[in-house]
């Protein structure tokens, strides 16, 4: 393949995304359910305010190397198909696939079903239906497939209105905890400061929040339907991400002055006691429906970026042709988006989503680190090429990133060796599955 210029996109998707919807999909790429948890979380792992608010700039630090990387990608390759094209004109077809795999059958799909339930439970709560959560959390599937079957921009406005109020739900968190709950006592809290905090402690806690910064990646997927991606989607990595690392900060500060340390580490639904010592069971029931609207938030972005991949892999002769196909009047690939839908519904209903999401991070980080590292070999490649964003103090942040990617995977792999095991036994099923579409087609 020549690396000369970036590949045709397929004559059938259409342009029509800008720079707000790039930054509204990396948002909502990556805020799930996850803020509004993981607080908790991260304290029972460090115990002084400085690092529980700490822990979140350092993960912040990471996911802003990612972003300056991938914006480079970006400019470099605006294809679609997104880190899958990254790592196919780096390294070849053989790690694309995997990479196309896994999504399919482990990352993207294991983690909408289980934000599919998630959002089934709180929409249980809040409505008293008391219908089964399965039966929620198919209907929620197969209502945003068929939004996004009437097209990009059907499914791109969906999903910025609910980034909108996704971001207002956060914003209510922020302010209501700020102003009127009241602080955590200050001894609870000087107790806990004058616990030393052990370099291992943290990284443990550095599990959780780098679980919540992930998905920042998948907004690139949409690449090709991006009226000037080179630009667009570089810029919306960038502010997406800088925005998200304030919103998190803020949640983490807010949570540790309201619940003080302590009651943050014992606390299971950290955000519904902050809103709850503020404005009382109204004020939790508000931020139940804030997160409800955020695990659809997150629903919504991933069934319109994920299915790109899928898409760009029939594309490459390496999956079913079907899945290839756009439809010739909303311009969308709706085989693949389809596919999205069912592939989540059916791990919904399988009930071992929980499972599924314990191979996910073994699995993700090794992609990371594989695309932090394809910006080398680009650069080596066509050291001269102008691009419209270069990754500042290159290779340094390059290097940072993937090296916070290896020590990620690493952890990973020491504290779940059972689950990466089994998470590699599914990446690796992937091969033989590459070596027959590759023959049957003649890729």
């Amino acid at each position: 393949m020549n690396d000369e210029a970036p590949r045709a996109d397929s004559p059938g998707l259409a342009r029509r995304l800008g720079m707000f919807d790039a930054t509204m999909l990396v948002m909502g790429g990556i805020i799930g359910s996850g803020i509004f948890v993981n607080p908790a979380e991260v304290a029972r792992h460090v115990s002084t305010p400085f690092w529980i608010v700490g822990v979140w700039v350092i993960g912040g630090a990471v996911a802003l190397a990612a972003s300056f990387v991938y914006a480079e990608l970006a400019a470099r390759r605006p294809e679609v198909g997104g880190q899958y094209a990254y790592l196919r004109d780096a390294y070849g077809p053989l790690p694309a696939f995997l990479y196309g795999w896994a999504l399919l059958l482990v990352i993207q799909s294991g983690g909408m079903a289980a934000v599919a339930i998630t959002f089934a439970r709180y929409f249980n709560d809040l409505t008293y239906l008391g219908l089964n959560d399965s039966v929620v959390a198919l209907a929620v599937l197969a209502l945003l497939t068929i939004i996004n079957c009437f097209g990009v921009r059907s499914g791109s406005n969906v999903q910025s209105a609910l980034m909108v109020l996704k971001i207002g739900a956060i914003g209510m968190l922020v302010v209501v905890g700020w102003w009127f709950a009241r602080a955590a006592p200050a001894v609870a809290q000087l107790e806990a400061a004058q616990s030393a905090t052990p370099l291992a402690a943290i990284g443990a806690a550095l599990t959780p929040v780098m679980f919540a910064y992930g998905g920042w990646q998948t907004s690139s997927f949409c690449a090709g339907e991006m009226r000037n991606p080179e630009r667009d989607l570089a810029r919306g990595l960038l502010l997406g991400v800088a925005g998200v690392i304030l919103l998190y900060c803020l949640v983490a500060f807010v949570c540790v002055q309201a619940l003080g340390p302590a009651g943050l580490a014992a606390s299971k639904t950290p955000a519904s006691d902050v809103m709850r010592s503020a404005l009382g069971e109204k004020g939790a029931t508000l931020i139940a429906l804030g997160i409800a609207i955020s695990t659809l938030g997150f629903l919504s972005q991933g069934m319109l970026t994920a299915p790109r991949v899928y898409f760009a892999m029939a594309e490459d002769k390496m999956f079913f042709r079907q899945v290839a196909q756009v439809n010739p009047v909303t311009r969308v690939p709706v085989i693949a988006i389809a596919l999205q839908g069912i592939a989540a519904a059916v791990i919904a209903l399988s009930g071992t989503y929980g499972q599924i999401l314990g191979y996910v991070v073994s699995v993700d980080f090794i992609f990371f680190g594989l695309t932090g590292a394809a910006l080398f070999i680009f650069r080596r490649r066509h050291p001269d090429k102008k691009v419209v964003f270069k990754v500042p103090f290159h290779p340094i942040t390059t290097a940072f990133f993937v090296a916070a990617c290896a020590i990620t995977l690493i952890a990973t792999v020491w504290n779940n060796p059972l689950n990466s095991l089994i998470g590699y036994a599914i990446l690796a099923a992937g091969i033989p599955a590459f070596l027959y579409w590759k023959r049957a087609n003649g890729a």
